[in-house]
């Protein structure tokens, strides 16, 4: 998506190499329910199997095309190869059974001191506010632990229950762009980015009310 962010924040280079840094160094997410960590080759088969659910997979743009296990492998491969740069990762969360109940997806890019999130939990965990609770979460840890200065989400023009979480967390609509999949095939995209000091803000009133 080499639009994005569309919000550009210039960071100096010792900005950029700690962000980088603080990517290489990422582990997980201390959830307090099933906390999330970084995804190897050996988790293909249980990620394979939590998005061949088409309630999952159908309304995520940049999962790979056919969705095979072979096609898993190189996603997570890519997710670590961009860990090692510094620019993204792939955190997942597994069940007492060890299944995936969900995954994390971070593009980062240091320059502009942005990081783009997607992901999904499985169906038995989403409502009573899990999903809130979850991305809020997830939100205040990149811009703590990884320093960044503004997070942008996407979510398909239809996708009414990304845009429901994503307004209600407070990002702020900054318009459309067409996503690209690795296969070539388009879709429009919304697009909501937040700065550190508007999240910041947002949670300071929380606190107050």
């Amino acid at each position: 998506m080499g639009d994005l962010p569309l919000t550009r924040i210039a960071l100096p280079e010792d900005r950029q190499l700690a962000i980088r840094e603080a990517v290489r160094a990422a582990t997980g997410i201390g959830f307090d329910n099933a906390p999330s960590r970084t995804a190897t080759l050996d988790d293909a088969e249980a990620l394979f199997r939590f998005l061949a659910d088409p309630e999952i997979h159908a309304p995520i743009y940049n999962l790979p095309r056919p969705l095979t296990l072979e096609s898993i492998r190189g996603m997570i491969q890519r997710n670590l190869d961009a860990k090692a740069e510094g620019t993204g990762m792939l955190f997942l969360r597994f069940d007492e059974a060890g299944e995936v109940l969900g995954y994390s997806e971070f593009e980062i890019w240091p320059e502009w001191g942005a990081g783009d999130l997607g992901g999904a939990l499985r169906q038995d965990q989403q409502g009573h506010r899990a999903g809130v609770k979850g991305a809020n979460r997830t939100f205040d840890w990149m811009f703590k632990a990884l320093g960044l200065e503004l997070i942008v989400a996407t979510g398909a023009l239809d996708n009414v229950r990304t845009a429901r979480l994503l307004d209600r967390l407070g990002l702020v609509r900054k318009g459309e762009i067409t996503s690209t999949r690795e296969d070539g095939s388009t879709r429009q995209s919304l697009v909501w980015e937040v700065t550190r000091a508007q999240w910041d803000r947002a949670r300071a009133g929380d606190s107050e009310a």
